[in-house]
């Protein structure tokens, strides 16, 4: 038997909740001054963003694996501040033997990066040597872009691709998964002014919604899957190959579009020298594409609320993951959409590549194969899939806080995870994939505070930041919240920032104003602190038909936990408790628990919230 003691032990009403100020940096608070964001978590009145329309030409040449391309951009500067600068970001100078990075890399993973050949902005030629670019920098303006004007900026650049594969590169010599592959304005916004964070290989990207139109020249006999609507498939498909395409789009069940075989052959693509691939998509924060001549080519759809959405793998003859994978991601986009976050995909497509990133794109991912292991495979698309909604359905800055996307997707991933593989299996899995490594390991920088700008830190204290405790406030929220309140502050957030890029007091303060609870204790307490999980059974008394049982919270995370009471009479009885029990005192907590037997043992248990030195959770009377 399970009883919940949800709230019981401590019931403070929001009135008497006094309120708690959330350290805001300087820059921030700076912005909520401007009114650009609200307390109330919203935009605020005079909120702005920047916007480009990107028209792209871009050439991959499988023989050179040189990307050549040219584009324009209409670029809206909504800012009232008038721009003396136009800040360029180009990630793949990550490859460039000179650029900073987080880690070692090998040859193949170095090349000479960006040429820019030619630079006009409004009309106004620049003499631009990219020789010595990093991955973001600034280009002195003749004419500043006024505030609240448009602006046309044309670039036409080549660079190569890497030997070795990593987000992007040649996952074989035949094979090409193309991204961050364009020079692209960095965003500018209301809280730092111009992005000039280098890429470094560890945190992840923060770009301004777009809307982006691609002409993509690629070889004969190579297949184009890319971010968007597929514009021209009748110019680029031979007759049997559209018609299968175009079935897909309708087909609830897996179709191969195109064996290892056919791709070979030379029947899939029209047998032009070179044919041109045209892909769309609007408002979104990135575009990338993949090709290959020898991939296989599955695809299905799947019908959503309002739309059917297309469902595409390309890959490896043989890999037996990928064979699943648009069966996989059939379910994803659905139950995505029906549970949690339980908002429609909000796209037309989503293609998986086998690759060796296990990266998320909009509308793509670039996986690796573990064919060996499909619950494990699996997961990993469940992830990247997740991230849909964190960060592209909202413009999370993964850069600074990676934990507003990775702990999601996280968090996603395992609460699929129990409806695909059960409850136990999925449990099993995020503790020993997430939560262990970090709990046993008591070192320093395990323990900086969530909040810590995700540039600052690195290794595994990244890791643990972005992924794991953010991953179990998440789940304590929901915990705390019960799942329908929980579901309606996390949609009042989304909706609030979809399309937009939030920063981290906009979600602490969209799901206080969601709720209508003053979560600034649970903020305080899982975002700024050092803290970690170690509950410690102090003291049990029983009196008649009452029992007391004394925890103290030694690591100070608010978590919640089970109470497993054994009786003398052989049976045993859990009870739960949420993180309520910590709102009024984070360091210790009574449970008064009525009985009607004699007690033998109280034992604690956090499930998932693995405790720190669990030897301590339990007490004999």
């Amino acid at each position: 038997m399970k009883r919940i003691f949800s709230g019981m032990l401590v019931i403070v009403s929001l009135l008497q909740l006094s309120a708690q100020e959330l350290y805001m940096p300087r820059n921030i608070k700076k912005a909520y001054e401007k009114g650009t964001r609200d307390i109330s978590g919203a935009p605020g009145k005079n909120y702005w963003q920047n916007k480009g329309i990107y028209n792209v030409e871009v050439k991959v040449d499988a023989n050179t694996k040189i990307v050549s391309g040219k584009e324009t951009i209409m670029y809206t500067n909504n800012s009232p501040d008038n721009l003396n600068e136009l800040a360029i970001r180009f990630v793949n100078n990550l490859h460039k033997p000179q650029s900073p990075r987080s880690g070692t890399v090998s040859k193949d993973f170095l090349s000479t990066g960006l040429k820019i050949k030619s630079f006009i902005v409004n009309g106004e030629k620049y003499d631009i040597n990219s020789d010595d670019w990093g991955t973001v920098e600034k280009v002195k303006l003749k004419s500043a872009l006024k505030s609240k004007s448009k602006s046309e900026v044309k670039i036409e650049w080549e660079y190569p691709l890497s030997v070795q594969s990593g987000r992007e590169g040649q996952i074989d010599p035949e094979t090409f998964y193309v991204a961050y592959s364009f020079p692209r304005i960095s965003v500018y916004d209301d809280y730092n002014g111009w992005d000039m964070l280098p890429h470094s290989d560890r945190q992840e990207f923060y770009n301004d919604f777009n809307d982006y139109s691609f002409a993509i020249t690629a070889p004969k006999n190579y297949v184009v899957w890319a971010t968007g609507d597929f514009l021209n498939p009748e110019a680029v498909l031979q007759p049997e190959y559209l018609k299968r395409y175009k079935a897909s789009l309708k087909s609830d069940k897996l179709m191969h579009i195109a064996t290892e075989q056919e791709m070979k052959s030379g029947k899939v693509t029209q047998q032009n020298k070179w044919n041109v691939w045209k892909f769309k998509a609007s408002h979104i924060t990135d575009f990338c594409f993949a090709l290959s001549n020898h991939y296989v080519w599955d695809a299905a759809s799947v019908q959503l609320k309002t739309k059917r959405a297309s469902v595409q793998a390309g890959y490896k003859a043989g890999a037996k993951d990928f064979e699943h994978y648009v069966d996989w991601m059939r379910y994803n986009l659905d139950w995505f959409s029906k549970n949690w976050p339980g908002v429609e995909y909000p796209y037309n497509v989503m293609t998986a590549i086998q690759g060796y990133a296990d990266m998320e794109y909009p509308m793509m991912i670039n996986d690796t194969s573990i064919p060996d292991d499909l619950n494990d495979a699996r997961l990993t698309a469940d992830h990247e899939i997740a991230h849909t909604y964190f960060p592209f359905y909202m413009g999370i800055n993964e850069t600074r806080y990676a934990f507003m996307d990775e702990g999601w997707a996280t968090t996603l991933e395992y609460l699929i995870g129990i409806d695909e593989n059960g409850e136990a299996a999925a449990k099993e899995f995020y503790k020993n994939f997430r939560v262990k490594r970090w709990i046993n390991d008591p070192s320093a920088e395990q323990d900086q505070p969530i909040i810590t700008m995700s540039t600052q830190v690195s290794g595994s204290g990244y890791g643990n930041n972005s992924y794991v405790k953010s991953s179990l406030s998440y789940l304590a929220l929901k915990d705390y919240l019960g799942d329908e309140l929980f579901k309606k502050a996390l949609h009042h957030y989304m909706d609030n920032w979809n399309g937009k890029h939030p920063v981290p007091w906009d979600y602490f303060n969209s799901m206080s104003t969601g709720s209508g609870k003053n979560l600034s204790w649970f903020f305080q307490n899982w975002f700024y602190t050092n803290n970690y999980i170690d509950l410690k059974v102090a003291g049990v008394n029983q009196m008649n038909d009452l029992l007391t049982v004394n925890v103290v919270n030694t690591g100070g995370f608010a978590i919640p936990f089970d109470a497993i009471l054994s009786y003398e009479d052989g049976s045993t009885e859990k009870l739960h408790f949420s993180p309520s029990v910590w709102e009024k005192d984070q360091k210790l907590t009574d449970l008064v628990i009525p009985i009607k037997k004699k007690v033998k043992s109280v034992q604690l248990d956090g499930d998932i919230f693995m405790d720190y030195t669990p030897a301590d959770n339990t007490k004999t009377l």
